[in-house]
């Protein structure tokens, strides 16, 4: 290096990374023409960790505080730089910033229904989406596996693959849970619990925490809704006459609502007429429980007979 390269080298005396946009998880300082002095300063702040690259070779990690560069604060770096005059030169190396703050109300949730097993209605799809935050905990895994050599890396980039990594582990845990579909939305909050277990070694894998997990509602599809829909009426009617009589009340509502045209009246008389049925069929069931209810048998002959009668009319004897 001649002189006037040297003087005219441009050296890097102070390290930091002011965070000027939110979504950034990895920044690398610029470092084009440039070498950091020895001695220089390093300001790694609370929600920050600090990587030393060398030759695409993660070195030494900071963690928060201001650091000293220098040979006992780079043990890793010294030795694969092979520095034998303690240090006392510039030296260049690539210097990566991680944001460890929580990248919070990340979005997840299923782009198609999924398929499981459930032991009421046999094989259904479900939808479901909900809420996780995460962060970055460890530098060395998310820089070799997930950032690498790039010069800022965003939550955005990450998106996709935690949310296919959420909705595959999802399906796992539905697949072997016992717990009934109508029973979900009471136990939504052990069920988040139990995919944020089977989720977060997926995110240990990246260099990532899981912090917080959570299912905002699980669902059916249209067509399953109504079936499930017709099988709590029938349950809150208690009995299928009762249900019948419910279901042509509904008929002769959306028939009012339609006074004109003959379909209209076609199904105001058809609900009339299933409405009369049932009520018949409730008044029968209702009369023959009433005279079933007004007799007795004689303790004698053991013929049926008025209950207020004091004698049989069979065979005469007093009851």
């Amino acid at each position: 290096m001649t002189l006037r390269e040297f003087l005219t080298k441009q050296l890097i005396d102070v390290l930091q990374w002011n965070e000027t946009e939110d979504g950034v998880l990895a920044w690398r300082y610029p470092m084009q023409d440039m070498e950091i002095q020895n001695g220089g300063q390093l300001t790694v702040r609370e929600s920050q960790l600090a990587a030393f690259v060398n030759e695409g070779r993660i070195a030494d990690v900071f963690g928060p505080g201001l650091h000293t560069l220098n040979t006992r604060n780079l043990p890793l770096l010294t030795d694969l730089m092979n520095w034998d005059k303690g240090f006392e030169s510039p030296f260049k190396s690539d210097v990566y910033f991680f944001s460890t703050r929580l990248q919070m109300d990340q979005k997840w949730g299923t782009a198609t229904p999924i398929t499981i097993r459930e032991k009421e209605f046999g094989a259904v799809r479900l939808r479901g989406y909900g809420i996780y935050s995460y962060r970055i905990r460890d530098p060395r895994t998310f820089f070799t596996q997930v950032s690498g050599t790039r010069d800022t890396y965003y939550v955005s980039d990450l998106e996709g693959q935690l949310r296919e990594t959420i909705v595959a582990r999802m399906t796992d845990v539905f697949a072997s849970s016992d717990v009934p579909f109508l029973d979900m939305a009471a136990n939504q909050a052990a069920l988040g619990q139990k995919i944020a277990s089977a989720v977060g070694p997926a995110f240990t894998a990246l260099g990532l925490e899981l912090n917080q997990f959570t299912v905002e509602n699980i669902s059916l599809p249209d067509e399953l809704t109504k079936v499930m829909d017709q099988r709590i009426g029938v349950q809150m009617a208690g009995n299928l006459g009762s249900y019948t009589q419910f279901e042509a009340a509904q008929s002769l509502g959306v028939a009012a609502a339609n006074p004109g045209g003959a379909a209209g009246a076609g199904v105001g008389v058809g609900a009339g007429v299933a409405m009369g049925q049932a009520m018949m069929g409730s008044m029968a069931a209702s009369a023959s429980g009433a005279a079933t209810a007004a007799e007795k048998f004689c303790t004698s002959c053991g013929k049926p007979m008025p209950r207020a009668a004091k004698f049989c009319p069979e065979c005469g004897k007093a009851q």
